[in-house]
């Protein structure tokens, strides 16, 4: 598979897929709003809606509403958690019909046409919000800026990346230095070309549009009005990628692997290197012994410097009844101590400034868990998410295809970047 981090942070608390949400028919840049008086007394009742976190982290949560109840004399806070299926039908629906909960649970992707619908209060520009922002890692309150729109629309909660797995013996046999795995890609496309005339593949996918914002390429115009990552980075990129299929640095079935059967071509040494979890670990140990004995992690390489970063946040609907309490709720629950509270039940991480530099995320201990958790916590303060907010899973679809067709020989990197680019900028134009 690519580089990428292969379980988004929605999956790594039984999260569903990832999923689109079509624009709203409204207007509007997501300000205070009528109603929103954010510098109100704290009181009252508010809905509060997560997605898909009930089954696994029920007391926990009833646990943080107690608290800020009992904080808040004078408040309520009733609970809601939708099934992954079918959320984002479920957010638009609500938004249209004027019964979005007051604080609610989002990615980036799926607050974007909220946001751009006036439906989300603008933390950026509510003097209230505004004065929690230095709180919170600089990328991950970036990470819910929307194209076109001026501000943030969710208080950062719980982040997620990860390291990436590789072969230190297949590393040792091809004559590369085990103990000295790719940081850059230049130094990644190198040892893919000595992996390669050993007959062994580095990668088991082409890449994806994480691993061309790794690289260094503008993906998106920052007006989100279209695409840009067919310019002459991204040409030079896909070049090499091109290059190292054809010297056999990627997995000869790489363009019909999934995550799962790219897994298992690691698992059978098959490729080099392939992003993992603490749960790969078990499994490895159990069912791959001689592979587990040489496993080696590390970073995901990069030209930026800056791994990607899959986040979720907390949005306040910005016509909301209670807009005082909904904000001092979206705020308590995504504060220092719950989130590090939450990182100590969940193998996620702390948006918070400061979190990341206590013990628990910077010395390993002698679980597997441990160790991937250090190696995923020292990437986190400077990541930042690559996934532009307008980039659907159709869009998706589309810069596969085209990558394929340009490894296949059927288009130059130009030619399939430009047809790419064109095709899902379209799309854009179409909302």
């Amino acid at each position: 598979m690519s580089i990428h981090r292969s379980v988004a942070i929605r999956t790594a608390v039984g999260l569903g897929a990832a999923l689109s949400l079509t624009v709203l028919t409204a207007c509007g840049g997501g300000g205070s709003g009528k109603g929103s008086a954010t510098d109100g007394k704290v009181e009252g009742e508010i809905k509060f809606q997560t997605w898909n976190l009930r089954a696994n982290f029920k007391d926990y949560f009833e646990g943080v509403i107690k608290d800020f109840e009992k904080a808040n004399p004078g408040t309520k806070v009733k609970w809601v958690d939708q099934p992954a299926d079918n959320y984002a039908d479920k957010l638009s629906a609500d938004a249209t019909a004027g019964t979005l909960p007051d604080v609610v649970n989002l990615s980036p992707d799926l607050a974007y046409p909220l946001a751009k619908a006036g439906t989300l209060l603008n933390l950026d520009k509510d003097k209230v919000a505004a004065k929690f922002r230095p709180e919170y890692l600089d990328g991950a309150w970036q990470g819910f800026d929307m194209p076109g729109l001026d501000g943030s629309y969710a208080f950062p909660w719980y982040l997620n990346t990860g390291p990436l797995f590789y072969n230190k013996t297949m590393f040792k046999d091809a004559g590369l230095d085990p103990d000295k795995a790719p940081k850059t890609f230049d130094e990644l496309f190198a040892d893919a070309a000595q992996l390669a005339k050993k007959g062994k593949a580095t990668l088991a996918q082409p890449p994806t549009v994480e691993d061309f914002g790794r690289y260094g390429v503008d993906i998106m115009s920052k007006d989100g009005t279209k695409f840009t990552f067919n310019d002459a980075k991204g040409v030079e990129f896909l070049t090499k990628y091109q290059e190292m299929f054809k010297e056999g640095g990627l997995h000869k079935q790489a363009l019909t692997l999934t995550a799962e059967t790219a897994g298992q071509k690691f698992l059978q040494q098959e490729i080099a290197m392939n992003p993992g979890s603490a749960h790969d670990l078990e499994t490895f140990k159990k069912n791959a012994p001689t592979l587990y004995g040489s496993l080696g992690i590390t970073d995901v390489p990069t030209n930026t410097g800056k791994q990607n970063m899959y986040l979720q946040g907390l949005s306040v609907n910005s016509q909301s009844k209670n807009a005082a309490t909904a904000l001092a709720f979206a705020h308590f629950v995504t504060d220092q101590k719950n989130q590090e509270d939450f990182g100590h039940k969940v193998a996620v991480f702390p948006s918070t400034k400061g979190s990341l530099d206590k013990e628990y995320w910077t010395k390993a201990d002698s679980t597997e868990e441990g160790k991937i958790r250090v190696a995923s916590a020292k990437m986190l303060p400077t990541a930042v998410n690559y996934t532009p907010v307008l980039f659907s899973d159709e869009m998706k679809t589309i810069l596969r295809n085209e990558i394929a067709k340009c490894l296949q020989g059927k288009e130059s990197p130009k030619e399939a970047l430009d047809s790419a680019a064109n095709q899902m900028t379209k799309l854009i134009q179409q909302k």
